[in-house]
């Protein structure tokens, strides 16, 4: 299989490109140059699926993926099943299947990538950390040879793109310890890799062998996300020595595997303080020569369980306002639970509303004629408008209706004292008559 860069290289063009670029309303040569400078990928869409073409990176929409998966503690195909359908209900560009116990991880992956319609993504070092559990009662029981088998049995199976921990090295973890930090490490996968590093007194394998990994993927054409093993898991631990010493190696580990053939784009961090967002994005995006950036929130506070959906969405505007390129949602359970479907359904609406915002601040073509449509929408008191062009028409759908006024033009905040309505009369137009509403 030749990997989307080598066809590039080549002078053929895909049709994934065509109906990326067709979608994102880029001219198609355009976006073949950004795939080949590394600013953009686009997933293969793998496995005889039907699967939507999807773009990542400067330029185009800001994406926003959905995290599903079982734990040890709750394990549920129907469940999980309801979660891809909520994701993909909600409008998720993505999804990751973020599995680690509790059953037939491997057959449940299976069953979600079968039934996804969006590229599909997962973090192999879960799989292979619980099969290691599983036969030897720890994480550090690992081989390398797991974690490449890992990879390609999950490539096989037809994932996407992948998150793989390759610059947590040796060298940046001496950082970690030699600073100290008030939570240490938050990330899963980087929690597994620093075990295995500290048990076998060897490099991290993703880094060491990381031209076989390359190897690996390039075989299956699997674009990799460079995982962020290091990020701040609250704000005290934001931008320091050790995030910022892994984003320079994650730098480097994109334009090796960009020669390989292989699509990079780079994790970033997740929780930082809101003065700080900006700078953290641009001096990612500057580090790792303008590469597709996808973003955890980023959290803006540490203190709103139960609300971290909107802690996400504050930092996601922010972000991606700055030059992010792909954000990944956080539900309201994150810090408490396995999410629900709800939590799924409202974690993904909350950021794709940031997603929205940093579109109309990056100036992305179209973003703003969404919100123009609705203000038209709302000047005609046409309800039914509104309603269809609400992020969440459903919930929008359910409010107006519990609620609807006994005023056929106006709803119950205002009622006979509309604004809209008011206004209107007194310039010589009724509402509903709005010209190219």
């Amino acid at each position: 299989m030749m990997t989307l860069l080598g066809q590039l290289a080549s002078g053929v063009v895909p049709a994934r490109m065509e109906a990326v670029a067709l979608s994102e309303s880029i001219d198609r040569d355009k976006l073949c140059e950004l795939v080949l400078a590394g600013r953009v990928v686009v997933p293969r869409a793998s496995g005889g699926r039907q699967v939507r073409p999807t773009g990542i990176g400067s330029g185009l929409r800001t994406k926003v993926n959905a995290n599903i998966g079982a734990s040890s503690e709750i394990f549920s195909r129907d469940e999980e099943i309801r979660k891809l359908g909520a994701a993909v209900a909600a409008g998720a560009d993505t999804v990751m299947d973020l599995s680690s116990g509790g059953g037939e991880v491997g057959q449940l992956r299976r069953t979600l990538i079968a039934g996804s319609e969006l590229p599909f993504g997962t973090v192999p070092i879960y799989e292979a950390a619980t099969a290691a559990r599983e036969r030897g009662g720890s994480v550090v029981s690992m081989t390398r040879d797991d974690l490449l088998g890992v990879v390609e049995s999950q490539a096989a199976d037809g994932v996407d793109f992948m998150t793989i921990h390759a610059g947590l090295t040796r060298s940046a973890l001496g950082h970690l310890q030699a600073q100290g930090r008030l939570m240490d490490v938050v990330s899963r996968g980087g929690a597994f890799m620093i075990a295995w590093m500290l048990h076998h007194d060897r490099e991290n394998p993703f880094y060491e062998d990381y031209d076989l990994l390359l190897e690996v993927l390039a075989k299956w054409d699997v674009t990799i996300s460079l995982g962020d093993g290091l990020r701040p898991g609250c704000l005290a631990d934001a931008s320091d020595r050790a995030q910022f010493q892994e984003l320079v190696t994650l730098g480097g580990l994109a334009q090796t595997a960009r020669e390989a053939g292989v699509q990079a784009m780079i994790e970033g961090p997740g929780h930082v303080p809101l003065p700080d967002v900006e700078a953290n994005i641009r001096m990612a995006k500057k580090l790792t020569g303008d590469a597709p950036l996808y973003v955890l929130g980023p959290l803006v506070t540490d203190v709103a369980p139960g609300y971290d959906h909107i802690t996400a969405a504050i930092g996601g505007a922010i972000a991606g306002a700055a030059g992010a390129d792909y954000l990944c949602y956080v539900t309201s359970a994150e810090h408490l639970g396995l999410p629900t479907v709800e939590d799924v359904h409202q974690g993904v609406i909350a950021s794709r509303i940031a997603a929205h915002a940093a579109d109309i601040a990056k100036g992305v073509p179209g973003a703003l004629e969404w919100d123009r449509r609705m203000a038209g929408a709302r000047k005609a008191l046409d309800w039914d408008a509104q309603i269809g062009l609400a992020v969440d028409p459903k919930a929008a759908r359910s409010i107006y209706d519990a609620r609807r006024s006994s005023s056929v033009e106006g709803c119950s905040m205002c009622g006979e004292l509309c604004a809209m309505k008011i206004v209107s009369e007194h310039l010589g137009l009724k509402a509903g008559e709005i010209s190219g509403c």
